[in-house]
């Protein structure tokens, strides 16, 4: 069922694609994303704002069944062509905040609260989705001072710190368990390139050198040190039982 709210989908959608294609051709940077929320999956997990199906496609092999969702109807489209023949996944429509129920084993969504402009409305939504006491893992991006004319164009009405992550969560009446910073390298390079240089990030050359030379330096260093800062914020919540 889709959302009973049509709240506007923000954002320049050719400006998104720009940045989906960008994941699809950065692999290392999607697999060390994707291994976050593994962990968490379960059997039957629910992933809010699928895109194109990248990560699904990472954590399909671990669950017995996928559900896979998007808002925007083109992307929908060429998500339901992707997983057509896949007997694992269903894909629906479905747009935050909503008033859908259901008793998924986990829900995922990386890098669509943001673009939410009732942020705890949306969380309490995404409760609504999973059993009591699943988790739900998000990445959002870090720092209010990084908010660019990309952020913009792609749609996003804010940029999070561990504070104001925790403080949403908890407003949604849900149980932060892990909030943290991730990909501090990432912060760096991405404000020099959107502040200081004025430049949109689109697939190519620089994404995927960058994707194959300072990604895994990146990953291996946060696996033994947690960084102070970086460009997204990692968090889990728990549902309460």
């Amino acid at each position: 069922m889709a959302a009973t709210q049509a709240p506007e989908i923000l954002g320049n959608q050719r400006t998104q694609e720009e940045v989906l294609e960008g994941l699809a051709e950065a692999v290392n940077h999607r697999k060390w994303f994707a291994s976050f929320a593994t962990p968490y999956l379960g059997e039957h997990p629910i992933e809010i704002g699928s895109g194109f199906g990248d990560y699904a496609e990472e954590w399909l092999p671990g669950v017995q069944r996928y559900t896979a969702t998007e808002a925007e109807p083109e992307r929908l489209v060429a998500l339901k062509e992707r997983f057509a023949e896949h007997p694992k996944v269903e894909v629906r429509e479905l747009l935050l905040p909503c008033q859908d129920g259901g008793s998924h084993s986990a829900l995922v969504t990386f890098n669509v609260l943001e673009h939410i402009q009732d942020d705890v409305a949306a969380l309490r939504s995404m409760a609504d989705l999973v059993r009591p006491g699943a988790p739900i893992v998000l990445v959002v991006p870090a720092f209010q001072f990084a908010m660019s004319h990309v952020d913009i164009a792609t749609g996003h009405v804010r940029r999070y710190t561990r504070k104001t992550m925790t403080t949403a969560i908890s407003n949604a009446g849900l149980i932060p368990e892990r909030v943290h910073y991730v990909n501090s390298l990432g912060l760096i390079g991405y404000y020099s390139a959107t502040s200081i240089f004025k430049l949109t990030p689109k697939p190519g050359a620089m994404v995927r050198f960058y994707d194959k030379f300072v990604t895994p330096i990146s990953r291996l260093a946060e696996s033994i040190l947690r960084p102070p800062f970086g460009q997204s914020v990692f968090a889990v919540a728990r549902k309460p039982e």
